[in-house]
């Protein structure tokens, strides 16, 4: 991959899957849940999407963000972050 390509690879990447910064108390557990967050939100705007145009029916709509839902606190829980 040349740098052109592997810059327009980048910018599609950047804009596809934007990553907002971490302003939290820094301790990995917490940037490494904010990015699962963040994956999250954004899975769900994109199945939100799918389904609005009638390409996912409601049903597999809600089992395929039920699914995310249990990876994301699946992923709290392992990382051992407190929920108070």
């Amino acid at each position: 991959m040349n740098q052109s390509s592997y810059k327009d690879y980048k910018d599609k990447e950047n804009y596809l899957f934007p990553r907002s910064r971490y302003y939290g108390n820094f301790k990995p557990e917490n940037l490494v849940f904010n990015a699962n967050l963040q994956e999250f939100a954004q899975k769900v705007g994109y199945i939100s999407s799918l389904e609005t145009s009638g390409k996912l029916s409601p049903e597999e709509a809600y089992n395929q963000i039920e699914m995310l839902w249990e990876q994301l606190e699946s992923s709290n829980k392992e990382l051992g972050i407190s929920t108070t």
